[in-house]
Order: structure tokens, then C-alpha cells, then sequence
């Protein structure tokens, strides 16, 4: 699952570079260039200068401002398994075959984009439908944007306004079970 997503990320910076005409390289000095530090400034400038779509210029300026204190140009190389080794590295390390199996489970549904975040990932079609990463030494979470779901003893309803409308909390991997891949299904239709 890790090469999938690592060649969907590699498409994906391909293919700014070739909507840009600008080598990732180049993109960082602009972005360095620039002087603006925070990531929503620079996921506007990209989009205002370059013409990049929200995912696109989020993924640029996520790798220029390197959450692990990387440079612009070793974040560019790094790859979704080396963001996802960063997270899930000490005591977390037990939690990566639950998040394999999470992402294993949404594959089959079809394209979507990977923007690795400080602490978890976030997956978007046109928009976010769903958030993975540890909550816990002993759980991961899945943040899901659905709307009028029933929420369950499983399926936690989330405050409005915040980053996902639902949250489930996952200790193995047989817990990726029927529910959670409707749920994840529902989150992904409804994002693209």
C-alpha cells in the first residue's frame, strides 16, 4: 500500500510541475524567495501566482514548511512511507497496521490525494473526507466529513466547525471492519 502512495504522491508533484513549468526546486526559491512563513500564506501565494488548486499548493507548502524541521528541499524528497515512519515512530510503531489497513480499505473507492500534516495525514478529493493518525500510544483516530449520520457508541459526532464532522478511535486492525468502510465510503462519495 506504501508504493501506491508514494506513486500517487510522486503523480501528484509531477504533475505541478508540469502545470507550473517550475521544477520542485524552483517552487522551494520561490517560496523561500517570498519571505512568508506561515503555511496558509504560502498556500495562498501559490494559488494566487501559480494558478494551483488548494490540494496542489497545501502539498507544496506542507513540504516547504517541513513539520519535522527538514529543509524545503529534503522535505520535497521524502516520501508518504517516510512521513508515515516519522509519525508512527517510538511507541506508535504498533499503530501503523491499523492505519495500512484504514488506507487499504479506501483504496478500492478510487483516486484521492495524500497531504501528510504534523502528526497525521489528510485524504481529499475536492475537498478532505478523512483524517488518520495516532490519538493515542494504543489508538488511532479517523476524522471523517459525512453529513446526517446517526452518531453511534463507535461513531462520535465532533463539535461543529472544526476539521471533521465525525471522529472513530481504532486499537487493531480487525476493527476496520463493515461500519467503519461504509463510513469511510459515505466520507469519500461525498467529497468528490
Amino acid at each position: 500500500m506504501t508504493g501506491e502512495l508514494d506513486r500517487a504522491r510522486d503523480t501528484q508533484l509531477r504533475n505541478i510541475e508540469k502545470k507550473t513549468g517550475k521544477t520542485l526546486d524552483e517552487l522551494r526559491k520561490m517560496i523561500a524567495a517570498s519571505g512568508l512563513a506561515k503555511h496558509g500564506q504560502i498556500r495562498g501565494m501559490l494559488q494566487e501566482t501559480l494558478g494551483l488548486g488548494h490540494g496542489d499548493a497545501n502539498t507544496i507548502a506542507h513540504l516547504a514548511l517541513a513539520s519535522d524541521g527538514q529543509t524545503a528541499a529534503a522535505a520535497v524528497g521524502a516520501s508518504i512511507d517516510d512521513v508515515l515512519a516519522g509519525i508512527y515512530a517510538g511507541s506508535k510503531a504498533a499503530l501503523r497496521p491499523v492505519h495500512d489497513a484504514v488506507i487499504a480499505a479506501i483504496a478500492p473507492l478510487g483516486a484521492y490525494e495524500t497531504v501528510p500534516k504534523k502528526g497525521y495525514v489528510s485524504l481529499r478529493r475536492k475537498k478532505q473526507f478523512a483524517m488518520v493518525g495516532p490519538a493515542t500510544k494504543g489508538q488511532i483516530e479517523v476524522g471523517l466529513n459525512m453529513k446526517d449520520v446517526p452518531p453511534t457508541g463507535r461513531l462520535v459526532a465532533m463539535a461543529p466547525g472544526g476539521m471533521c464532522q465525525y471522529k472513530v478511535r481504532l486499537a487493531t486492525v480487525a476493527e476496520v471492519d463493515r461500519d467503519l468502510k461504509g463510513w469511510l465510503k459515505r466520507a469519500f462519495d461525498a467529497a468528490g
